[in-house]
């Protein structure tokens, strides 16, 4: 983040920049206390609601510097750097060394191509059109309500030093009022916020953007963006753009593919449970993989579960073509969907019509946090059932960030420096004026932001964990980790998208994808644990 560590760095530069916490320069309360001299306890300030500690300035300050300031992931490694190596756009573990060799020679022999399956040169190209951009912009207003006024987004366009540490604390001020129910100064924070964050400015506008419209829509009770309105063709279309465009989807496939691949060696029937179908990206390179193999390709059945009947029937046409492929390749392909969620009920050998003989995998591509709630009980069902199932392998991809604390402020901070890194990493991969990146960050990211933020209860369903945590839970529902081994897969995949700033580690068995060391995604296959 070029300019936010130029924030940091003239921020020590200039005494004139005020570090002192936002709540206690924007909050009446606060000022009335230092004006009397009380010493004022940062952990007391909503005592009206128990349920949402507010944080010490210490905290904060702490939170303000690695937020602008990305690179103190990479030198908070400086001390372990004997463990590390830096291959071109990644950072691997050692201990993968053998692995990565190992790949080299793997039977794979480069069928995982690196690049989507599905990338034209068109659909890459990059607007530097203005007026197409604004037209754009008119269109997406259309489908999902009013956005504010196109502003030429330049140099001129980027905030200064004070203005970026202004936004920065203001947001923490207005998370630490919304969450003290202090509708009040939420109210006067926000119109200071939108004064300085815009949806078409810089990475740090625009993800204060988001974050401000889920603030927005948390306090009043509403919702400022109507996001019924972001219908599946808009979503669907910027989850093409963004494993089109980036490596974190293409990432999660590539590793989950492998691991099946190499799970299913010798297998002669293969079926695939896919705990949350909604494309059928992920599945062409395994087709073309499964017709390399020197005994000959298995026969394949995937079962997808998806949300409704209408998922269903739009997926009809896309499966076609997948089999239609895989019969060209030699390879006989079933496809079969079944319109209701996971559960307990639902994963079992009859209703998923399993057969004696055939290896199972079950696929899991950024479905599993929906299923965390509050206490665990509903997550903890689904795992034993997959368990019950006795999987050849169960993949599992995730977003490696902690979105599910117990405290809205706790959370609000671990995902306003979540997708920074996010946003960041799209602003130094494709131009400003990009219509593909305003789509992936408005259509994608903008809806995951504000049901983080905005979001309670059963409504809540970003329940991002780290892979810790993943490691935790399914350990406990009986499965062990089984190491992944695509290093060499994974590192040309980056490499292709020429963009410095992706990393790549592995961390016991599993692969985390970062930017500048900050973990982003997180891929990883287990099986049943031997008793």
């Amino acid at each position: 983040m070029e300019d936010i560590n130029k924030w940091l760095l003239s921020s020590y530069l200039n005494e004139s920049v005020n570090h002192d916490f936002a709540i206690r320069r924007y909050c009446p309360a606060r000022m009335e206390q230092d004006k009397e001299g009380v010493v004022f306890d940062d952990t007391e300030l909503c005592s009206s609601d128990a349920s949402t500690p507010c944080l010490a300035s210490s905290e904060v300050d702490d939170f303000v510097d690695s937020f602008i300031n990305m690179d103190q992931y990479e030198k908070a490694d400086e001390g372990h750097q004997e463990k590390h190596q830096t291959l071109g756009h990644c950072m691997v573990m050692n201990n993968d060394d053998a692995d990565a060799d190992a790949d080299e020679h793997s039977s794979m022999n480069g069928v995982f191509g690196y690049l989507p399956t599905t990338m034209e040169d068109s659909e890459l190209e990059m607007y530097e059109n203005l007026t197409m951009l604004e037209e754009e912009v008119a269109t997406m207003s259309d489908s999902f309500g009013t956005l504010p006024e196109f502003v030429h987004c330049g140099k001129e366009a980027n905030l200064g030093v004070q203005q970026g540490l202004e936004l920065v604390h203001m947001l923490l001020a207005c998370a630490e009022a919304v969450g003290c129910r202090d509708n009040h100064q939420a109210e006067l924070l926000i119109n200071r916020i939108f004064a300085l964050a815009s949806p078409s400015g810089d990475a740090l506008q625009r993800v204060s953007y988001c974050f401000a419209t889920g603030l927005k829509c948390r306090f009043s009770k509403g919702t400022s963006m109507d996001i019924t309105l972001i219908n599946r063709e808009n979503k669907l279309e910027a989850f093409h753009l963004l494993y089109q465009t980036t490596p974190y989807i293409a990432f999660g496939f590539m590793a989950a593919n492998e691991a099946i691949f190499q799970a299913s060696q010798g297998k002669n029937s293969i079926h695939i449970v896919d705990l949350g179908m909604e494309n059928t990206l992920q599945w062409s390179s395994l087709i073309r993989a499964f017709a390399s193999r020197p005994e000959g390709p298995p026969m394949v059945r995937i079962t997808g579960l998806t949300h409704n009947e209408e998922d269903t029937s739009k997926l009809q046409t896309s499966m076609n073509v997948l089999v239609n492929e895989a019969s060209s390749l030699g390879i006989h392909l079933e496809f079969f969907t079944i319109s209701e969620l996971a559960s307990s009920s639902l994963l079992t050998v009859e209703k998923l019509n399993l057969r004696k003989g055939e290896a199972l995998f079950v696929n899991s591509i950024l479905q599993l946090h929906k299923y965390v709630k509050e206490s665990r009980g509903n997550l903890k069902e689904i795992l034993l059932s997959v368990k019950k199932l006795g999987p050849t392998a169960f993949t599992v991809v995730e977003q490696d960030t902690n979105h599910n604390g117990p405290f809205f402020l706790g959370r609000f901070l671990e995902s306003l420096h979540y997708y920074s890194a996010i946003f960041d990493s799209l602003e130094a991969c494709m131009p400003r004026n990009s219509q593909h990146r305003m789509k992936i960050e408005r259509l994608h990211f903008a809806e995951e932001i504000l049901n983080i933020v905005a979001c309670e209860g059963s409504e809540r369903t970003e329940r991002h964990e780290r892979v810790d945590q993943w490691r935790r839970q399914l350990g406990r529902a009986g499965f062990q980790v089984m190491p992944l081994k695509c290093t060499s897969q994974v590192r040309m995949m980056l490499s292709v998208y020429d963009c410095d700033g992706y990393t790549l580690s592995s961390e016991k068995g599993n692969l985390l994808l970062g930017w500048k060391g900050r973990p982003v995604m997180m891929s990883s296959a287990w099986q049943v644990a031997s008793a």
